[in-house]
């Protein structure tokens, strides 16, 4: 699993990158009530923001980490948007194809990289 410094991981199988937001973002944002996810097919740039979150504190965008397509989105949180606050690491957003993601994601921080940069 890989971390970005806007608090997403992604964790790739080869050809599939799922992504989520982080424990740490998920508990910064409070309860979530609102959840806007992409849609299916559609072509991202890095950066792009995708996701729209709102919580009981503040409204929050998630951005594409990598440049690609969205192949599936994660139903159960727009039915259910507090399942990012019980398990965010389970609570995947969405799930990409990029051509770019092995060599971007070798250079995101890993878990003790990440766990140091939220300790900052």
């Amino acid at each position: 699993m890989k971390y970005t410094e806007e608090h997403e991981w992604l964790d790739s199988d080869g050809a599939v990158v799922t992504v989520g937001i982080t424990e740490h973002a998920a508990t910064q944002l409070g309860d979530v009530v609102f959840i806007e996810l992409p849609e299916v097919g559609r072509e991202v740039k890095k950066g792009e923001e995708i996701v729209v979150i709102e919580s009981v504190k503040a409204a929050s965008d998630i951005q594409s980490p990598l440049d690609g397509e969205i192949v599936e989105v994660n139903e159960a949180l727009a039915d259910n948007p507090g399942l990012v606050n019980e398990d965010a690491e389970a609570a995947w957003f969405f799930r990409m194809t990029s051509p770019t993601a092995e060599d971007e994601m070798g250079a995101m921080m890993d878990e003790d990289a990440y766990k140091e940069f939220v300790e900052d």
